[in-house]
């Protein structure tokens, strides 16, 4: 293809469609090796279902015209992932992921244009251990007793004689049984509190519906909890209808004094909806970091020779109708962790946070 080639989205499309037809989720084409196939169905998954090229301030034609002059029948696999991997670099999107398969004498590949966030600039693997390892040294050194497991892996909870303290690991990969019997424990502490702490730092993710599990034991009476649409089409206006979820109090009590959420830009996915919907409780006083700014679930894909790709799909929104993507759901009280926090042995957030709840 002539590289100065004029194209618009009707002849991109005309030029993409000679090679393969879309109809609905799938893809109607046999395992093809084809690069030129290859990108152009990568291309144009991209375009039918990817909502946030404008949040990205990416311009997804611009792409096409940029890369698509770059493939021809001759390009080889190293070369095709890696044009791919550059046209989509830009979007700096957590959730969209490529990964190739392994070949005679090649280990597989896979790439993600996700920023690092500065919560991971500052702690290594070992280093955030160690910090929630000093936010326990610093409970303990305020009346609380031992973090420990609940019987919902992720939920590791203790106490202090007035202030409860919540740390949720993941929001996900829990039978749902077990998850509302670690709740039902917890609560029985509730009468006896005056101040809670919820700690989602470093947070990856999970599922809606356990989000709203845990936040339910939260919530005073029923609200909205966020707004969500799907992207089905390539105009700007071809999402599915608006669909709201809300919380709603469930089980025998409810916590519903003051409570400190502890967040972080290391809050991913679920925990962002965690953190999106915990702001419209008005006892919610939140101490960190925004999250990281990627809230859909992965719409999962695969090439036709066998390469697999995600890609954020979903809009998210507040009960009042924002779109926090691409700069996460803010905080009240900003601060952050350092490495020398191990050093000193004291976690400034969850000091904080107990200041927030005693003057409260």
């Amino acid at each position: 293809m002539d590289p100065t080639t004029t194209l618009t989205y009707a002849n991109i499309n005309r030029l993409s469609m000679i090679s393969f037809k879309f109809t609905g989720n799938t893809w109607r084409n046999p395992i093809s090796h084809d690069p030129e196939h290859n990108f152009d169905v990568f291309w144009e998954t991209f375009h039918q279902r990817y909502p946030f090229f404008e949040i990205r301030n990416t311009d997804w034609d611009e792409q096409y015209r940029l890369f698509r002059p770059k493939v021809t029948k001759d390009t080889s696999d190293d070369e095709l992932f890696d044009i791919l991997c550059q046209m989509i670099d830009p979007l700096n999107d957590g959730h969209v992921e490529l990964k190739s398969k392994a070949k005679k004498g090649k280990k597989k590949r896979s790439f993600t244009p996700e920023p690092t966030p500065r919560f991971l600039k500052e702690f290594s693997d070992d280093q955030v251990e160690q910090l929630f390892q000093t936010s326990e040294k610093t409970l303990m050194a305020n009346g609380f007793g031992p973090v420990k497991e609940t019987q919902a892996w992720m939920l590791h909870y203790c106490r202090s004689q007035s202030i409860g303290y919540l740390r949720i690991l993941e929001l996900e990969d829990i039978k749902r049984r077990k998850l509302i019997a670690a709740l039902d424990k917890i609560s029985e502490d509730f009468q006896d509190l005056d101040g809670f702490i919820i700690d989602i730092r470093d947070n990856p993710g999970g599922d809606d519906d356990t989000v709203l599990d845990i936040l339910n034991r939260f919530c005073d009476r029923k609200r909205v909890a966020f707004h969500r649409k799907t992207k089905i089409g390539p105009d700007d206006d071809e999402f599915s209808n608006l669909k709201t979820w809300n919380m709603k109090p469930k089980g025998k009590t409810q916590f519903t004094r003051p409570i400190v959420l502890l967040t972080g830009d290391s809050v991913f996915s679920g925990g962002e909806i965690f953190a999106l919907a915990a702001k419209q409780l008005p006892y919610v006083t939140s101490i960190g970091d925004h999250t990281n700014g990627i809230f859909s679930y992965q719409l999962e894909k695969k090439l036709p020779n066998g390469w697999r790709y995600c890609l954020s799909y979903q809009m998210y929104f507040s009960a009042d109708m924002v779109c926090y993507e691409g700069k996460g759901v803010p905080v009240d009280i900003e601060l952050h962790n350092k490495v020398a926090d191990i050093d000193k042995g004291v976690d400034p957030l969850i000091i904080r946070a107990l200041e927030v709840l005693k003057s409260a």
